[in-house]
């Protein structure tokens, strides 16, 4: 293989794709799969991403910087509203964008909404992908595709599941199809571009998020205080960080009966967070009430969700 004088081989492509659909189609569930590890997190409630997540994924002929973008949705409240600004601006700055639809649900009013927001993305190339065929029969894989196929113009069609590995290379190679030749974005090695400290407090969302009532998880907000390692202690990190709720009640739950619900939740998060860095971790979790945040242009802003 020609190779050019800083070592990248002859017509080595390089750029950004961005993963939408509706919230809980499997984005970030995707993402994972191909870049070979947990960079975002996932969860079985709707709306769990809340940033524009970057994967990275290396190969010998491309690097594929993978946006996770949160589900579009119609807002109802401010969070929500920076959340769909965010998809936005995203569609507008990647190479190529893949619509995600899930096998195992019929093509709903969500996906022609999306549809049509994608209808005046001009210039961009749309791979619709048909995410979670694990959970779908053959005749429903086939209604979704041939459902899918009449929502629009799209480069490309493919089925896959992200937790089977079902064709995820295909979904890889057709996307890098799209991106122009250029230099690698990324250093070798690198998955992602989020500091650790955000990771982190993904991870600990996510531990939060599984096992309690529907309604709560859109009020949780996680902030990672303090992350250190422990002096004289090159083997253990310290972690302390604050589990923000909307209300006392949601406090309640979050904790559990004499703090039971809050150790499952630390113990989960912590075996994310040591597989993550590579080392112990004490985690201390705090939970505080932070009045309908996700309404309040301050506190969104001091949880990390900027106009």
């Amino acid at each position: 293989m020609t190779r050019l004088g800083d070592g990248t081989p002859e017509g080595f492509r390089a750029g950004f794709a961005c993963f939408i659909g509706r919230p809980n189609v499997g984005k970030s569930t995707l993402m994972n799969a191909l870049v070979g590890t947990k960079v975002a997190i996932t969860s079985s409630r709707p709306q769990t991403t809340r940033r524009a997540i970057r994967g990275i994924v290396h190969r010998p002929d491309a690097q594929l910087v993978v946006v996770d973008t949160p589900g579009l949705h119609k807002p109802r409240t401010l969070l929500g509203e920076r959340l769909d600004s965010l998809v936005r601006s995203t569609l507008t700055e990647v190479d190529v964008i893949g619509f995600c639809v899930p096998a195992d649900q019929p093509v709903g009013p969500g996906d022609k909404y999306i549809a049509r927001e994608l209808a005046g993305v001009k210039k961009t190339p749309v791979v619709a992908i048909v995410t979670k065929t694990d959970l779908a029969s053959p005749d429903q894989v086939a209604e979704r595709l041939a459902a899918v196929g009449g929502l629009g113009e799209f480069a490309d069609i493919v089925p896959c599941s992200a937790e089977r590995g079902f064709q995820v290379d295909l979904v890889g190679d057709l996307l890098i199809s799209h991106l122009p030749d250029g230099m690698p974005l990324y250093p070798e090695g690198d998955l992602t571009d989020e500091p650790e400290q955000v990771l982190v407090a993904e991870l600990i969302r996510e531990a939060a998020l599984e096992g309690v009532r529907d309604e709560l998880p859109h009020s949780i907000a996680v902030v990672v205080d303090e992350m250190n390692a422990r002096e004289g202690r090159a083997d253990l990190v310290d972690v302390y960080a604050h589990l923000f709720v909307e209300r006392s009640s949601q406090k309640g739950i979050i904790i559990g009966h004499k703090g039971a619900r809050l150790r499952e939740v630390g113990a989960a998060a912590r075996r994310q967070i040591e597989a993550l860095l590579g080392t112990k971790v004490f985690l201390d979790l705090r939970v505080s009430v932070l009045k309908d945040w996700q309404r309040d242009p301050k506190q969104l802003r001091r949880l990390g969700f900027y106009d």
